[in-house]
Parts: C-alpha cells; structure tokens; sequence
C-alpha cells in the first residue's frame, strides 16, 4: 500500500466514524426528547413543566419547526416555527391550562433510520404511546416521524420535528393497574 492508498483510506475510516458518531448522537437527541416528553417526567431534578420544557429547547436549534402533518395533525398540532413558537406549543401539553390534565404518558420509539449527510441529517421512526388523563380516559397514538437535524457550533439539534398520526385508539378505562404520581427512577 503505497502512501496516498493509505491517505485514502485513513480518510474513509475517519469519515465512517463521523458517521458512526454522527448518528449515535443523533439516536440520544431523539430518545432524550422522547424521555423529557414523557409524563411523569423521569429527569432528576426537574421539578416543574416550564423547566422540562427549556430542556427539551436545549434540543432543537433557533429556527427549528415543531410540526403535526396529514389529516388528523393539521388541525390538532399545526406548525410551530422557533423556539418561541414550540415553547406555547409545549405548554399546552402541560399545566393547569390542560384540561383534563394528563397522568401518564409514555413514547415507545422504533423502525428507526438515520442518514447523515455531512453536519446535516434526517431520521425517520415509528412511535407509539399511551395517554392517561385525569378524567380517566385513555388512547393509544401512533404516529410516523421524519425529523430533521444539523450540526450547531459541532453539537447536533434537532431542526425539525414532523409527526403524522397513523392511529389513535380509545383505550378501556382502567386497563393500567398502577401509574406512578412520579418517576424517582433517576434519583440517587
């Protein structure tokens, strides 16, 4: 192997770890969110919606797009453009100003895929989660994801989040046994 084969092929490993890497980051940016969007809210320390809502900005970039597509998102979700805008959105999730108020809900990710295109990528999952609300009704939701992500100061954001809901079900009242009040799975 003479000297540039070797250059060559340095190079192809150095680009197939930022790869590697690129997309590891990418799946813990994406899991993060989902866990900070879960109900009750299993970070440590977090002990109020407006600050599980800052850490869930701290994931997306200044002009990111927060966005529910296809029939049924339009009208339920819309389209928020930059923080501001997906910080109100949020706030409806959580609070005193949801009404019924939810108890419990839980994002289960999968058929995830990744493409990484340099400091910019897209990756798409299918996720699935349970709601349980203070009046006592339940759903089961499923939606597609395809989101967006680019490299901000060498730290992955997210973009863009787009949704499309492929079902929601009604659940049977009761069908959990036990739903913790909160998570102290990541207290010390």
């Amino acid at each position: 192997m003479n000297i540039d084969q070797l250059a060559s092929t340095v190079k192809a490993l150095q680009d197939e770890i930022a790869t590697l890497r690129a997309e590891a980051d990418i799946r813990r940016i994406q899991a993060r969110y989902m866990f900070l969007c879960d109900t009750p809210c299993p970070e440590f320390g977090v002990d109020n919606d407006d600050e599980r809502i800052e850490r869930i900005l701290d994931l997306y970039t200044e002009d990111a797009i927060w966005e529910g597509v296809g029939a049924y998102y339009d009208n339920q979700f819309g389209r928020s453009v930059g923080k501001d805008a997906i910080r109100k959105h949020f706030q409806g999730f959580w609070g005193p100003t949801r009404v019924p108020g939810l108890v419990l809900n839980v994002h289960y990710l999968t058929s995830e895929q990744i493409h990484v295109r340099g400091d910019e990528a897209d990756g798409q999952w299918v996720h699935c989660q349970p709601w349980i609300f203070t009046d006592g009704s339940s759903l089961l939701r499923s939606s597609r994801l395809n989101n967006l992500f680019r490299k901000v100061d060498g730290v992955w954001k997210v973009a863009r989040t787009r949704t499309e809901n492929l079902f929601v079900a009604p659940l049977t009242p009761g069908w959990a046994q036990s739903v913790p009040e909160k998570s102290v799975l990541m207290q010390p």
